[in-house]
């Protein structure tokens, strides 16, 4: 079935005759999708039926938890601990891998929750849920009154403890599906109730602020639908389902197409090895459709029990991401105008667009002032060549590009540093011509100088002098983490492609206030 393509840039997201499978059939009504990173499989609600299914690689489907409190939203946290809105008990509860249950949340002000429905979690550990009460009505969930009154939105710290009410107490009808921006300063919520989004920005400390209207209208008095399940892609399109199938909204709101689904669909997630399968959890069945762009990077994509350990994390309830200040130095990469400016030799890639999207040059100013302050080593690697390139070695396309382009000219704008990131006094400045910052370089008598063997790597391109910085780095005993929005490269599917797999397999992958928190 063909998709509805309302502006180009929904084409670049999939394709309109991308075909839509069914994967799983013969249910009650789907719900919560969520991809196991390691074990490669989708776990889904069968709300009505009380039962939590499991789609294995091969196809197969198999009976994960009978009965399951008719839960709904499924997520996982940082470790990989399933998370689950549980409308019978009206709880958010965790399961750990062993299968022991806890409750995070049941009650607000000593009264019960109406049904927890939808839930996300932020990179700091917080989790995020709506609480419409569908879970008290008959067949969604187990018939009852309802005590609370209103239908709130909510916080649990990353200590747990009671739920944080974030938005007024009658601001939403029926809220259900949530979702952050790819760099977390936004959350979106919608109302099926209302058929609208609402977005807000998310304060320093978790709380909602500034709450608009980001769509509206989304309803068809001919094709059955309203909002359910959302999720961001990597760019910041929202995809919510809807009359029809999914809509995907740009940022600014605009609705730029349609997936079409069969079926009235309810939720959604990508999976996958690559992340671009995206399943629909649409009444009796579970769809899916290959994508031209995968999700945002949640915290649960990144678990990697493995590399944490090698880089001496410590962890609180085996969650929270901790460094050695004493162990660490900061690389940040190529950040020059030429390769991340407009105006600059390389600015026709897209480059300028992906490190503004990424917010890559804040970001990795952040990381550098908070290394001065803990005395953490600032090492700036510069891509610098005579005029003409004399010495460039011209055995690769990249190379010969250097060349053609007259770019990465020492005393030139375009080999100097991005404003923000400019070398300080006390800083570290290494100079390359190849894309490793290794080849060539001082980088490894300073290290040993300063005896650091954790080295947090930002910079561009991601796909290039990064990856390639990672992986000598990783063969040379170094343990690498990458703060993946603090680098950028031409576009977002390069730089998705490095993130999700060559980089998962020689650096422990996180974000940018991640490594803030573990410096301490």
């Amino acid at each position: 079935m063909a998709h509805q393509a309302l502006d180009p840039a929904f084409r670049r997201l999939i394709d309109e005759h991308a075909p839509v499978r069914q994967v799983a059939s013969g249910c009650t009504f789907t719900e919560g999708p969520i991809w196991h990173p390691h074990e490669q499989h989708l776990t889904f609600s069968d709300m009505p039926a009380d039962t939590r299914r499991r789609l294995d690689r091969g196809g197969n489907v198999t009976v994960a938890a009978r009965p399951s409190n008719k839960g709904n939203g499924l997520t996982y946290d940082a470790a990989l601990n399933l998370l689950v809105c549980e409308h019978a008990t009206s709880s958010v509860a965790r399961f750990r891998p062993d299968g022991r249950r806890e409750v995070l949340a049941s009650h607000f002000q000593g009264r019960e929750l109406n049904s927890p429905n939808d839930l996300c979690v932020h990179s700091g550990g917080a989790i995020y849920f709506s609480d419409p009460w569908y879970g008290r009505m008959p067949h969604y969930g187990v018939e009852r009154p309802r005590v609370l009154g209103f239908q709130g939105v909510y916080r649990i710290a990353p200590g747990g403890g009671e739920p944080q009410l974030l938005v007024d107490r009658y601001l939403f009808s029926q809220p259900n599906g949530l979702t952050f921006s790819p760099d977390e300063a936004l959350l979106y919520v919608n109302d099926t109730e209302q058929a609208n989004i609402r977005v807000f920005d998310v304060a320093a400390d978790g709380a909602l602020r500034n709450g608009r209207i980001f769509a509206a209208g989304i309803r068809d008095s001919l094709i059955p639908g309203l909002p359910d399940g959302m999720k961001c892609d990597q760019e910041g399109n929202v995809w919510c389902t809807g009359p029809g199938g999914v809509w995907v909204f740009d940022r600014s709101g605009r609705l730029i197409g349609k997936v079409a689904i069969p079926e009235p669909p309810a939720n959604l997630h990508w999976g996958g090895a690559d992340w671009r399968t995206l399943y629909v959890c649409a009444t009796t069945s579970v769809y899916a459709v290959t994508t031209r762009i995968g999700p945002r990077n949640e915290p649960f994509m990144n678990a990697r029990g493995d590399a944490t350990a090698a880089a001496g994390v410590a962890a609180s309830g085996g969650e929270e991401l901790r460094l050695e200040a004493r162990r660490c130095a900061l690389i940040i990469q190529d950040m020059q105008n030429d390769v991340v400016m407009e105006g600059g030799a390389f600015a026709a890639s897209g480059s300028p667009a992906h490190c503004r999207a990424q917010n890559a040059i804040a970001n990795a100013a952040r990381l550098a002032e908070r290394c001065r302050q803990l005395g953490i080593p600032v090492i700036h690697v510069h891509f610098i060549v005579p005029q003409g390139a004399r010495g460039l070695t011209l055995n690769a396309p990249l190379f010969e590009g250097v060349l053609e382009n007259n770019a990465l000219v020492r005393g030139t704008w375009g080999a100097a540093p991005v404003p923000e990131l400019e070398p300080r006094p006390g800083d570290h400045v290494v100079e390359k011509n190849r894309m490793s910052a290794w080849e060539g370089t001082q980088l490894e008598t300073i290290l040993k100088a300063e005896g650091r063997d954790i080295l947090i790597e930002t910079g561009a391109w991601t796909n290039m002098s990064v990856e390639h910085t990672a992986r000598t780095g990783a063969d040379k005993g170094y343990v690498m983490v990458i703060p993946e929005d603090g680098c950028s490269t031409m576009n977002a599917d390069w730089h998705r492609a490095s993130i999700d797999y060559a980089l998962q397999n020689v650096a422990l992958v996180t974000k940018t206030d991640a490594v803030l928190r573990a410096l301490g």
